[in-house]
């Protein structure tokens, strides 16, 4: 793959995409954490998702290393793999193509077809991961303020989601300072959903999907 696609975006926004050898190696500095399916990532310039792509197939290595022989086990923890990846890009085309690729990952690991539930589901956490918009700004290309999804694996083939404000999330190193005012304070005292939803299935999940992925 190209690590430019045009001269003239080198200029307007310094795109050049890191080779696949670099990424490895970085994710090699953190190896225990890309290999643990619940770690959480977050890549806010992320590109079309060279780093995001490597990280997926690790969290999948993992799952079938645990959950391989439970079919069931393996479909759920899967999904929940592909939940705690996360991801800001400035460019539309790009935000696209990361989305494109992580779901064709996701479903060549698992098998599934377009009309699979499971598909659907990972389309949509994928809608909402993956974010157009400016990591730098906290922002929405609508001009919202970045909110992030939560997932949690409730077992039993339900999650629960809770949404936080990118802004917000942001402040957890401030608020952790010896000398902060908020030193003292428990998380949930400085944390709290943007909003909190009540427990879905795979097949909730999936009914949620964009458009072209239910077609």
């Amino acid at each position: 793959m190209s690590l430019v696609k045009s001269k003239q975006r080198i200029a307007d926004h310094g795109e050049v995409f890191t080779p696949v050898w670099m990424v490895e190696a970085m994710l090699d500095l953190v190896k225990g954490e890309t290999e643990r399916m619940d770690s959480r990532f977050l890549e806010p310039a992320c590109g079309n998702g060279n780093f995001l792509v490597q990280i997926l197939r690790r969290k999948l290595v993992a799952v079938e290393l645990k959950y391989g022989q439970s079919e069931f086990e393996r479909r759920h923890y899967a999904l929940l793999g592909l939940m705690c990846i996360y991801g800001v890009e400035l460019l539309p085309d790009n935000i696209a193509d990361c989305r494109a690729n992580l779901l064709e990952i996701f479903a060549e690991d698992l098998r599934l077809d377009p009309s699979d539930d499971l598909y659907r589901a990972a389309s949509f956490v994928l809608s909402q991961n993956l974010v157009h918009g400016d990591a730098m700004k906290m922002r929405a290309a609508d001009g919202s303020a970045i909110l992030f999804a939560e997932w949690g694996y409730l077992g039993k083939g339900s999650f629960q989601r809770r949404d936080f404000r990118f802004d917000s999330l942001t402040l957890s190193s401030t608020f952790r300072a010896e000398d902060s005012l908020f030193a003292r304070s428990g998380k949930h005292e400085i944390f709290t959903p943007a909003k909190t939803y009540p427990p879905m299935t795979v097949r909730e999940l999936a009914g949620l999907a964009p458009k072209e992925a239910a077609a």
